[in-house]
């Protein structure tokens, strides 16, 4: 029994160390997962070309996938066991949501090993690859926002505090991306200097509500520059070329949205830079089984 899914990474709209309030929207970098289903009761994870990497996340996830489904698939949860194997063009920590797309497909992956992928509610699946990264604690936020975005598709604001999805949209842009060469791990973030600029993530969380994600994101890059000490070198490249700009989760990327051919030109800024800089889309279907 086998199953196989891919989900998108994301960009960021709104951060939500500030508030507990996200947003974040799809785009086109993916993380693969395959799932083999045991009878030896043990899950073992693998993420390809990183041998030494801490699969946690990823087992978490096929257990409690096992755990919530295998009696719906008629199977003994306590017997099963499971292999997994990640591969994905997502940069590991680098704001772009690697950890959420890798939880999102190997929950789907793992469901649809079980047979009950169809079946199973997305916002539901979602729910389960957040709870394996709050007990991984890859996430200081259990990132609803990120992995709702990645197994959604499109953009959505959620209420990270509740996992509640507040609004969706499936959103078309053309995105560009900018990498530095470091690596910026969410879980180490400043958590208390991003709540000190609250009042301006209230005022992002309100822009993107009302569907201004442009303005949202530009505001939000300003403010988690400051807060998580980043270079505001990067935003003021693509101004006023964009249509937003922010720092990606908490870095170290840097994710704009707006005209292809203006963004081409960010584009040759940014890669001025150190680092790699992508031109992508954004994604409207989600994670799905292949």
């Amino acid at each position: 029994m086998d199953g196989r899914a891919v989900a998108p990474a994301a960009g960021t709209v709104l951060n939500a160390l500030a508030t507990g309030t996200g947003s974040a929207f799809a785009i086109d970098l993916e993380t693969t997962a395959a799932v083999d289903l045991t009878d030896d009761g043990e899950v073992v994870g693998e993420i390809a070309a990183r041998p030494e990497a801490d699969a946690t996340l990823i087992e978490r996830c096929a257990a409690l996938a096992i755990e919530a489904y295998a009696d719906a698939a008629d199977l003994d949860s306590a017997a099963m066991g499971a292999r997994i194997r990640t591969d994905s063009d997502v940069p590991m920590a680098s704001g772009l949501k690697s950890s959420s797309a890798a939880a999102n497909a190997t929950v789907l992956a793992t469901l649809d090993a079980l047979g009950v992928a169809d079946a199973v509610d997305r916002l539901d699946a979602c729910k389960l690859g957040v709870r394996a990264a709050r007990e991984a604690g890859v996430t200081v936020t259990g990132a609803f926002d990120d992995a709702s975005a990645s197994m959604l598709g499109g953009v959505t604001v959620t209420d990270n505090t509740n996992d509640e999805l507040l609004a969706r949209e499936a959103i078309d842009w053309h995105a560009l991306v900018y990498t530095p060469p470091e690596q910026s791990f969410s879980a180490d973030a400043d958590v208390s200097a991003c709540q000190r600029i609250a009042p301006m993530a209230d005022l992002v969380a309100e822009l993107a509500l009302d569907g201004r994600y442009g303005e949202a994101m530009t505001v939000n890059g300003f403010a988690f520059c400051g807060a998580l000490d980043f270079s505001t070198g990067p935003l003021i490249d693509a101004l006023p070329d964009v249509t937003g700009v922010s720092l990606s989760g908490t870095g170290p990327s840097y994710v704009a949205v707006g005209d292809r051919d203006r963004l081409e030109a960010v584009a040759d800024r940014w890669r001025e830079r150190e680092g790699t800089t992508r031109l992508l889309r954004t994604r409207t279907d989600g994670t799905r089984t292949t």
